[in-house]
């Protein structure tokens, strides 16, 4: 999870593109042309040169240009068709909730409805997630809980061994729910929690304390207090957002 957190903030140079504002991009080719996507500079329907044309435009192999179009693909952002050549899909199409793709939202720059639905679902999943695993959860998972909150104590959500460590924190409450449905957002909840965390430290120094907050949680997970942990759960979600609307 921490090499994928990290992708953008530590990808290579790799070919450089040339937006229609005079932007020189960095980062892999399929990053680059998911962020122009994202901030909307390829819209929905924009067709491509051909890999030909469009290879020799920005300067890299033709091999590397449909590599990077495989991997849009895959993600909904872009479909290819024999002799209809490649399609920017409609945003209904992509998976937002692709860890990659939410990580390049962020690089695009999350627009403010963006951001409120990734809270709005975090408030539709984790509190129930929570009440689940504290009924459910066990020793181990306590005591993890609770190192991971040590942790993030002692380092700060400024640094990447705090934003790592409140990670391990939701992990193991996701985990304990023994749920196979709800550990299956577990890639694209983490990946939100990570990204808005550097998104609000990136724009605006967060003020707030957010420890006692995921204290609150912790001891009624720790209590198996299912109420409780769904109660803290959501009012950590909450002032999150607000923390993060702040920051926009």
């Amino acid at each position: 999870m921490a090499a994928r957190i990290n992708s953008i903030e530590r990808a290579g140079a790799g070919a450089l593109i040339q937006t229609s504002g005079g932007r020189r991009m960095r980062g892999s080719v399929a990053q680059q042309l998911a962020v122009m996507i994202l901030s909307g500079e390829l819209p929905p329907g924009h067709v491509f040169p051909t890999e030909l044309d469009y290879a020799e435009q920005i300067g890299i192999s033709r091999s590397s240009l449909r590599e990077a179009f495989r991997v849009l693909s895959a993600k909904g952002l872009v479909e290819s068709r024999p002799k209809a050549g490649t399609r920017v899909n409609p945003r209904r199409q992509w998976s937002l909730l692709d860890p990659d793709l939410l990580a390049w939202q962020f690089a695009a720059e999350p627009s403010a409805k963006f951001l409120r639905d990734l809270f709005e679902l975090r408030l539709t999943v984790e509190p129930n997630a929570a009440a689940i695993a504290a009924a459910r959860r066990n020793d181990d998972e306590i005591e993890a809980m609770r190192r991971a909150l040590e942790k993030m104590a002692r380092h700060g959500l400024a640094t990447e061994e705090g934003r790592l460590a409140d990670q391990q924190f939701h992990m193991v409450m996701l985990e304990a729910t023994r749920n196979d449905a709800i550990i299956a957002l577990a890639s694209s909840i983490m990946a939100a929690i990570a990204w808005t965390t550097i998104y609000k430290q990136r724009n605006h120094a967060l003020k707030r304390d957010p420890i006692p907050d995921h204290r609150l949680l912790y001891d009624a997970f720790a209590a198996g207090d299912a109420e409780a942990a769904r109660h803290a759960m959501a009012e950590l979600i909450r002032l999150a957002l607000a923390d993060t609307e702040m920051s926009a």
